[in-house]
């Protein structure tokens, strides 16, 4: 056993827990005094909140597409439910409910006098992430007996029916409420009141980069716990060959759901917490260029790799929010004219990015050491078989 272990450059499983769980402690201590080295309205404070959501997104998306290797083109779909999560229940959206007088649970005084539905901001979290879950079923009974490209295109339509009915939503009645606001959008959204942090405003940015923080924490520790569980190595065997996982009794219908459930809760959590942020839920948000940004993070780290994923996340949000329009843009323009607008070339970019990683390092910047073995082996066992033919 240890010779296998060896060979696929891994650490016993003890010894590798144990470092993760430094590295965790580590890295986030040190994100989290991060903030009190910036004003309380930097706008790298503003950055860092966005990657760190983004960070979630694609640790979720990670679950479905690294762990159990199904190819998921619309994951931007849990994105919009979890939005609108906030939407239904942390606005004056149905502002007509009780008579005008709305429901109010665990929200702060500020709040407690507003029509609509106004819930805590961890409730609405949950239910977000339960929403999600069963989004995530739903999407994932017809893949069942599907693999690569017809799981995608199964994905790719789920994300775009639940774009469309986000647009269109003004149409939909449920009584006499709309179910969306259409292109309008559901504005203004509540903002958090937590315990130790209080009200968020948007000239303290601090509060809501601990609380996205504290959420990045929360899913790391699930991540690393999933991979290490009996349903993380059924999940792996099911993306190496799932005839052989099927064979050796691995439950591929319920190994199936739980991914796509998994990763579509942390991306309503995420979403969730964005709208809040964002103060919107807006159909247009909801595009499926969406899909393509977080799992070009997750091809960038590395999948199946945890801290890949998280390094991919980071990496790919400061190119889009910070170094093309602030840094590259500006230079553009001084070059090809005044005209000339690079943030719209923005998916060109990390489309060649990526190209560049697959022909560079396709196992990502940081691969997971299974994923490394196996692109490695199948190198070497090459190189043997042309020394052997010479």
């Amino acid at each position: 056993m240890s010779a296998i272990r060896q060979r696929a450059g891994g650490l016993p499983g003890g010894l590798g827990r144990h470092r993760d769980a430094v590295a965790a402690v580590v890295l986030l201590t040190a994100a989290a005094v991060l903030p009190l080295f910036y004003s309380s309205a930097s706008g790298f404070i503003d950055d860092a909140i966005t990657a760190l959501a983004f960070v979630v997104m694609a640790l979720g998306l990670n679950v479905v597409v690294g762990f159990a290797g199904l190819l998921d083109l619309g994951y931007v779909a849990f994105y919009a439910i979890g939005a609108y999560t906030v939407g239904w229940f942390g606005s004056s959206f149905f502002n007509a409910l009780n008579g005008g007088q709305g429901v109010h649970i665990g929200v702060a005084s500020g709040t407690a006098n507003l029509p609509g539905f106004h819930l805590n901001f961890l409730l609405v979290l949950v239910l977000a992430a339960a929403f999600c879950a069963a989004g995530g079923a739903v999407i994932g009974i017809p893949t069942l007996r599907l693999r690569g490209d017809y799981i995608a295109i199964v994905t790719l339509a789920f994300g775009e029916i639940i774009r469309l009915i986000a647009v269109n939503g003004d149409e939909i009645k449920i009584g006499s409420y709309m179910l969306t606001q259409g292109r309008q959008g559901i504005t203004p959204v509540d903002k958090p009141n937590l315990p130790l942090l209080g009200q968020f405003t948007s000239l303290d940015l601090r509060p809501w980069y601990w609380t996205v923080l504290v959420l990045v924490a929360i899913v790391l520790f699930v991540n690393f716990r999933l991979r290490d569980s009996r349903l993380g190595r059924a999940w792996i065997a099911v993306r190496e060959d799932e005839v052989a996982a099927a064979s050796m009794g691995v439950p591929l219908v319920r190994t199936k759901l739980l991914a796509y459930s998994t990763g579509a809760a942390f991306g309503g959590m995420a979403g969730a917490f964005l709208a809040s942020y964002q103060n919107t839920v807006n159909a247009d948000q909801f595009e499926f260029s969406f899909s393509i940004f977080v799992l070009a993070m997750v091809i960038l780290g590395g999948l199946g790799s945890i801290w890949g994923v998280v390094l991919g996340a980071i990496t790919l949000s400061f190119i889009n929010t910070n170094l093309i329009p602030d840094e590259l843009a500006p230079r553009a323009r001084d070059v090809f004219g005044e005209g000339f607008d690079l943030t719209e070339l923005s998916f060109g970019i990390f489309g060649f990015l990526l190209v560049i990683m697959m022909v560079l390092r396709p196992q990502g910047l940081l691969p997971e050491r299974r994923r490394q073995a196996e692109l490695t082996e199948g190198l070497a066992t090459d190189e043997a078989v042309y020394d052997a033919r010479a």
